[in-house]
């Protein structure tokens, strides 16, 4: 077992956990949205400040790597390879899409035999961020974006699969996923404490990614956009 310090904010969410020997020690989450600028590095210096004041040394730094938003994925990254750099210890990436297919997986049991777990963050519109996972994590559906309608899983669902679906992209999901074999899971959302399954497993397979020059996993190209004119609303 590790000791971790796990940081996620993929989306509306900012969380960090610190993990040891499989135990979530202390955590700090904000769900107000827009505050990961502001809140991630009081939450990590409280973490540290806990980690100190009970003599835990940190083996790694975990954080969520996306697919999600832009900006978040960019503080937080930041953020991590920052206090990997300082403390000198490995990094983990965990993938978004995976932690909220574990976090599903662990809060909600499915009686069904042939099932596939698909995590949906929302990419604007009708676009989602999405994948889907078997129970084992094999991506059945690599991660992607996706832009939804109502043939969107069509595939998967003639192999007589059936879909659980989560995340805050769910919602633009529901009016056209309309299959009886398609469940939705409310209230799932990608945070800290939930990453330590799988940080703690990257570590025993010393899946480390590289402190300088790993990136997000954003899956498409970021595009500004312009501002209105307040005189011309242009």
């Amino acid at each position: 077992m590790a000791n971790i310090l796990n940081i996620e904010t993929s989306t509306e969410v900012c969380s960090v956990a610190l993990t040891c020997d499989g135990q979530v020690m202390e955590h700090s989450e904000n769900y107000e949205g827009q505050t990961h600028a502001t809140m991630l590095s009081k939450y990590v210096q409280d973490m540290l400040k806990y980690a100190r004041s009970r003599e835990i040394k940190l083996d790694a730094i975990a954080v969520s790597i996306g697919p999600g938003s832009y900006t978040g994925l960019r503080i937080g990254l930041s953020e991590a390879k920052g206090l990997a750099f300082g403390l000198q210890v490995p990094l983990i990436g965990v993938n978004t899409l995976q932690l909220m297919t574990v976090s599903t997986m662990f809060n909600h049991f499915i009686d069904e035999e042939k099932v596939l777990y698909v995590p949906m963050i929302d990419a604007r519109r009708m676009e989602v961020y999405t994948a889907a996972y078997s129970p084992a994590l094999e991506a059945v559906l690599e991660p992607q974006a996706m832009i939804l309608d109502e043939h969107s899983f069509e595939n998967l669902l003639q192999q007589g699969y059936t879909l659980v679906v989560m995340g805050n992209g769910s919602d633009k999901a529901r009016p056209v996923l309309t299959h009886e074999r398609i469940k939705f899971i409310e209230g799932i959302k990608p945070v800290a404490v939930d990453m330590m399954a799988l940080a703690e497993k990257a570590w025993r397979e010393q899946r480390f990614i590289d402190v300088a020059y790993s990136t997000p996993l954003y899956l498409k190209e970021f595009q500004a956009t312009k501002p209105k004119n307040p005189i011309l609303g242009l």
